[in-house]
């Protein structure tokens, strides 16, 4: 059993940034970060495996967004730039532990890989 804890999240301007924090409990092999606004669907952000080795990302955040991880801390960050209105949202981190030969970008963007939630953390985007 892993537990996830977000952190991070708050209020900010278009043009802005912040950095949304996972801490697990242990280590995991995938982390990856989802988002979900009022009344749409939930979408995969970015996602990144343990040795960092592969990083995948939504592509209307790449080059604005960021993922890395601290494995010291068992911590992957999520680092927003250049924030818009649209990606507002409530960020859910979530992890696998279990190893995986998948690479496949459609592997790690599928909520189904993931084996454990976080509970999830608030970006408010002002115009």
């Amino acid at each position: 059993q892993v537990q996830l804890v977000e952190s991070g999240g708050g209020m900010v301007q278009a043009g802005g940034s912040l950095r949304l924090s996972c801490a697990a409990s242990g280590r995991t092999y995938v982390v990856g970060w989802f988002r979900q606004a009022p009344g749409k669907e939930q979408e995969f952000v970015a996602a990144t495996t343990y040795t960092r080795s592969l990083t995948y990302y939504l592509d209307v955040v790449e080059g604005r967004f960021t993922i890395y991880g601290d494995n010291a801390k068992n911590t992957v960050y999520l680092q927003m730039n250049s924030l818009k209105t649209e990606d507002a949202a409530v960020y859910y981190c979530a992890a696998r532990v279990r190893p995986t030969t998948d690479n496949r970008r459609n592997y790690f963007s599928s909520r189904y890989t993931y084996e454990y939630w976080g509970q999830g953390t608030q970006v408010t985007v002002s115009s």
